[in-house]
């Protein structure tokens, strides 16, 4: 799931972005390398980067004379979000139809659980709400926080309007699946 690596790369400005010393700040250098990740996102090996931990390298300046570019060698620790088959997450519920629902989990917005893949549950309509709801009344309804199994994992490059992005098929078959009761919540109260 979460997962701390080391990567190495380039960094790259344009020519005129030199100071008086021929040189970038390193503040400049760390700026761009975050924005680099940003619009990265994700890939298939790695998952979702999240956060660079650490510095660990910006080495000396390099110059590229066809692009009229220069390039520092940064190396680098990142945490990243990979998910994978067999791992339990937890969810909140954003988007509830007949068939199942959609969670999001952390950077993850394309988690599917079916209706086939929750047993004991039963959708039903009340009025202008849905849910879906167990025989000892326990309900799965927008906002709801659910403790899932990661049975399925699929990541593509671009799907629809999502680019860079893991879509994975959850199940509540299992033990101690399903939805949870969070600290602060006011269910028990009276």
């Amino acid at each position: 799931m979460f997962r701390e690596l080391e990567f190495s790369g380039r960094v790259g400005f344009p020519i005129n972005s030199l100071d008086g010393n021929g040189s970038v700040a390193h503040s400049s250098v760390v700026t761009c390398l975050l924005k680099d990740l940003l619009l990265l996102k994700s890939t298939k090996e790695h998952g979702y980067f999240l956060a660079i931990t650490k510095l660990k390298s910006i080495g000396n300046v390099e110059y590229e004379q066809e692009s009229s570019d220069i390039f520092y060698p940064v190396a680098f620790f990142c945490r990243t979000f990979l998910p994978v088959k067999g791992d339990v997450m937890l969810g909140v519920v954003h988007k509830l139809y007949n068939r199942g629902v959609f969670l999001r989990c952390g950077p993850m917005q394309f988690v599917y659980l079916s209706a086939t893949k929750m047993p004991n549950f039963h959708y039903v309509r009340q009025k202008t709400q849905e849910v879906f709801m167990n025989d000892d009344l326990t309900r799965i309804e927008t906002g709801v926080v659910i403790r899932f199994l990661v049975f399925a994992v699929s990541w593509r490059k671009k799907h629809w309007d999502a680019e860079r992005e893991f879509f994975v098929l959850a199940s509540l078959e299992g033990d101690c699946l399903g939805p949870v009761s969070l600290p602060g919540s006011d269910e028990l109260d009276s």
